[in-house]
């Protein structure tokens, strides 16, 4: 039960990361996505745009290693190699994804909510992945 639940928590992580890369590497000039991401104007999105791409692709590649790493996981049943590749891999995407909400928050308490949308299912998600 404790495993499902993980996975569960781990695999809306991850589709929230490939949200925000939809949101940085492919609508980041849409003024309701750039100003979602405090942007002011279309011309500051539109210098931030190599930016925010790139940074979108930090997000798809965290989630694309958490979805591998639950498939190994959950393929693991029968093999402890395989569970133990996947339960690294979904910790150290889980992790990173956490750690980048940490260090969003450095930047400034007006990015608390962001930090928190960000970070708290990741979080969730490696806390019931070690216990599972």
């Amino acid at each position: 039960m404790l495993a499902i639940l993980a996975t569960v928590f781990a695999a809306l992580a991850a589709l929230l990361h490939v949200y925000i890369f939809v949101m940085e590497s492919v609508q980041w000039t849409q003024p309701r996505i750039w100003r979602r991401f405090g942007v002011t104007d279309q011309a500051a999105a539109e210098t931030t745009k190599p930016m925010a791409y790139n940074q979108g692709f930090y997000n798809l590649f965290l989630a694309i290693g958490a979805v591998i790493g639950i498939v190994l996981f959950l393929a693991g049943s029968a093999d402890p190699g395989l569970r133990a590749a996947g339960l690294a891999l979904v910790l150290f995407c889980l992790g990173s994804m956490v750690a980048a909400a940490l260090v969003l928050l450095t930047t400034g308490m007006k990015y608390l909510r962001p930090a928190l949308i960000q970070g708290t299912l990741p979080l969730i998600g490696f806390v019931l992945v070690l216990f599972a």
